[in-house]
């Protein structure tokens, strides 16, 4: 099952034809991201320097990204250079929401913001220009991290998702980095069956 944001190349072109901006960067123009170099001082030997890999680093949890925001509101998210990403998919929920829960095949329309992992940037919103709407949860046209990671949540409800690489778009494309790591907020503005 091949994975995009939230799904595939070919579909996308049909979505992002008939919006503005970048629709879960399936619509992304060339710019390649830079994957970050992370540093960090403080060995044995001082005024040395130690390139902090993966491995020296502990993983990150969803309580180590901070997210600032109300549902509804664009937020603002913060990831630390001092954890790794998750090698699995990450979800917890911001604010509960009150109304009908997302179980497989329903539909929601959904508000989002993506920050990548390896340069901490914005790369897409709908925050400002209107829900997107993902239809049959569990199988939609999506990746696999938001067909698992939408599952739960409540109408009203925000949630954090860290989608791995191979939740996401694994090997790149649509302008995500080889490898990357996607940090989404996602409202829930409605659910139905």
């Amino acid at each position: 099952m091949s994975s995009t944001l939230p799904r595939v190349h070919i579909r996308f072109s049909v979505i992002c034809a008939a919006t503005t901006g970048l629709l879960l960067a399936g619509c992304a123009t060339g710019s390649a991201l830079s994957p970050s170099t992370e540093s960090s001082t403080g060995s044995a030997v001082p005024g040395t320097s130690l390139v902090t890999t993966t491995a020296d680093r502990p993983t990150c949890t969803a309580d180590d990204i901070t997210v600032q925001g109300a549902f509804g509101k664009k937020p603002t998210v913060a990831i630390p250079d001092t954890c790794a990403p998750p090698a699995k998919l990450v979800t917890k929920d911001l604010s509960t929401g009150t109304g009908a829960v997302v179980q497989e095949g329903n539909t929601v329309q959904t508000d989002y913001l993506l920050v990548t992992w390896s340069d901490k940037k914005v790369l897409d919103t709908s925050f400002g220009r209107g829900p997107f709407p993902v239809q049959d949860v569990g199988h939609a046209q999506v990746i696999d991290g938001w067909n698992q990671g939408l599952i739960g949540m409540k109408q009203g409800g925000r949630r954090l998702l860290i989608v791995p690489p191979d939740l996401g778009y694994g090997q790149g494309g649509n302008g995500i980095q080889p490898n990357e790591t996607l940090v989404f907020v996602i409202d829930a503005v409605t659910v139905t069956s």
